[in-house]
């Protein structure tokens, strides 16, 4: 529910949060205070402080896109898929981690050979794409690999009585590379026609009807789909080795054999009567009957939900906890013994294993059953997923 509206600036921010981070609720004042942007700011209950718009933010606008409102990680998400398996042991567990690090690189690894470019996005022109042409090569050896931070691949026992498993990774490097240089572009563009100030808060925009915006736009979404390549080939090669380890089948959920979604992203949508692109920045969609996942953090619950397409929040929801720390002041508070107790209590396979995996610990984020019942008015909760094992960059 809405915890709370600000009436304060040009157009009103609304809260699904009730505190919010001094350093956030500044980014969302600056959100509401361009010139561009509509009807209203949607702040959701996993909001916390990122670079220049809050993660956890959704933000429509009239006629243009911002890249920092879309995030350097574009098209970064989930995958979850149901097995038939109503159990699976720890030591089958051990054994399906082993060989899943041994085969998806983690972290800052890539493969050594460049992948099949088959499984690279297609219906794209390359040559016309100035960032995507020139990381294709490299994005070639990236493509099915984990990434580091917050992504994972994790394996859960579902409130269904199946075991599932579900990825979140992004767009690599390919992603930050396309982010970067549009931001960049942007904030040079914004100087020069007069708007310093959206470069000074990181939230250069480029016009949606320019040569600009069109091949930022064309690239971005080329990162989305990369995004999804890469979950795909990831989802793909756990899965096969998850079946030669206990001959499980995999099951449609609701006619779908992969559930996708992602979370940093600009589409044109059509709200309140307008099409706007809407900025959803660690926000996911939950339009009417769509199927979601909101995980939790690492020893937490996780969700396969589906949308209430609320119109207040631009039909979105969280995509995730959100952070109560940031890594570095997670590392220096949170007691690694602690953490470790938590979860082996718990009986997780986790990923805990020195004071710099700290930044991923369940402390160091916020209450995901609190992030749940803030936002009941945008998700149903179809399955609830208890973790077993857990693979981390």
């Amino acid at each position: 529910m809405i915890r709370k509206t600000i009436n304060s600036e040009r157009i009103p921010i609304k809260l699904w949060i009730d505190e919010v981070e001094e350093g956030a609720l500044k980014q969302a004042k600056n959100l509401a205070n361009l010139p561009f942007a509509f009807r209203h700011i949607a702040i959701m209950p996993d909001c916390h402080e990122g670079y220049g718009m809050p993660i956890g933010g959704v933000l429509a606008t009239n006629g243009v896109v911002i890249p920092n409102a879309v995030g350097v990680d574009i098209g970064c998400g989930m995958c979850a898929i149901k097995t038939s398996l109503p159990d699976v042991g720890t030591d089958v567990l051990k054994e399906v981690l082993g060989r899943v690090k041994q085969t998806i690189p983690l972290g800052f690894s890539h493969y050594k050979k460049p992948q099949d470019p088959n499984l690279m996005p297609s219906g794209y022109d390359v040559d016309k794409m100035p960032v995507t042409s020139r990381e294709y090569h490299s994005a070639l050896f990236q493509v099915g690999t984990l990434g580091g931070g917050n992504h994972f691949i994790e394996f859960q026992k579902g409130s269904d009585g199946h075991i599932w498993i579900m990825i979140h990774s992004g767009s690599r490097n390919i992603g930050k590379q396309v982010a970067d240089h549009y931001n960049k572009l942007a904030g040079h563009l914004n100087e020069r026609w007069g708007s310093p100030q959206t470069k000074t808060m990181q939230l250069a925009y480029l016009p949606i009807d320019s040569e600009q915006g069109q091949v930022y736009l064309m690239e971005m979404n080329y990162c989305i789909d990369f995004a999804l390549a890469n979950r795909k080939l990831m989802t793909t090669l756990v899965c096969e080795i998850f079946n030669e380890a206990t001959r499980c089948d995999f099951i449609d959920f609701e006619g779908n054999n992969i559930i996708n979604i992602a979370h940093n992203y600009a589409v044109k949508e059509n709200h309140f009567g307008k099409d706007v692109f809407v900025h959803r920045k660690g926000a996911t969609r939950a339009g009417k009957g769509q199927l979601g996942i909101i995980p939790g953090s690492q020893g937490t619950h996780s969700y396969i939900v589906r949308g209430k397409g609320n119109s207040e929040s631009f039909e979105s929801c969280s995509h995730g906890a959100g952070r109560l720390m940031g890594r570095k002041e997670a590392i220096r508070r949170l007691d690694l013994k602690t953490e470790v107790k938590k979860l082996e209590d718990k009986g997780i396979l986790h990923s805990l294993h020195s004071p710099a995996d700290l930044e991923e610990a369940a402390s160091a984020y916020k209450d995901i059953i609190m992030v749940m019942q803030n936002q009941q008015d945008l998700v149903d909760i179809l399955v609830e997923l208890e973790p077993l094992a857990v693979v981390k960059g």
